[in-house]
């Protein structure tokens, strides 16, 4: 199964811009809880991070992790995450798919901005996938947006499985359109049961996290 192709050739064009989406001044304390919760959870842990993009949140754990292996399937992600400064004896850059992570030896995993992509139909095979790679007993985190309107993009269809797309924009003026899904609270702990325990869900105004444990 491989990521969808309009979502990655979309991600491959944005990626010298991604990061400008942390900079918006009303968002900054919602981000650092978020930083601030990945150094308590990650910390002294082997971490595998799922759609790292240009490595934004890897650099900002990497410190106080025991090892990391940091994946995506965009090269072009990659190449900018590998350029920032962070430990080689400890932290390395692997493209690959979401739903074809790479073998290793983890306890916790990490997927910042990647659940709201997932079709509602593939997200059951990608956290089995994360289960068999991670392993039993391992740290899960997940976080994402919320949607509010006036900010976010707005939707622009829903399909017939009830996934959401908004249309977005490059700087080039280029047009595409990308799956977002922005599930309730209750959605994500109803498709999390099955595959975590210990699940909680903490949700701010524009952005919520997920904590579990693996089953």
């Amino acid at each position: 199964m491989n990521m969808n192709t309009n979502l990655h050739n979309y991600y491959a064009q944005r990626a010298a811009h991604y990061e400008e989406i942390y900079q918006f001044p009303e968002r900054q304390t919602e981000l650092i809880g978020i930083a601030t919760q990945l150094q308590h959870l990650l910390k002294d842990k082997k971490v595998l991070e799922v759609a790292c993009g240009t490595g934004y949140w890897t650099e900002l754990y990497a410190a106080i992790a025991s090892q990391v292996v940091a994946t995506d399937v965009n090269a072009e992600m990659l190449a900018i995450a590998r350029a920032k400064q962070m430990p080689a004896e400890r932290v390395s850059f692997q493209e690959a798919d979401a739903f074809a992570l790479p073998d290793g030896d983890f306890n916790a995993c990490v997927a910042g901005f990647w659940w709201s992509h997932v079709k509602r139909s593939e997200q059951s095979a990608f956290l089995e996938g994360l289960q068999k790679t991670c392993g039993s007993g391992s740290v899960f985190v997940m976080f994402d947006n919320c949607y509010v309107e006036g900010s976010s993009t707005p939707i622009a269809r829903t399909d017939m499985e009830g996934n959401t797309y908004q249309i977005r924009r490059l700087p080039d003026d280029s047009r595409h359109e990308v799956i977002k899904n922005f599930p309730t609270d209750s959605t994500l702990r109803k498709k999390l049961t099955q595959h975590a325990r210990d699940i909680r869900v903490v949700r701010g105004t524009y952005y919520w996290m997920l904590t579990g444990v693996l089953r």
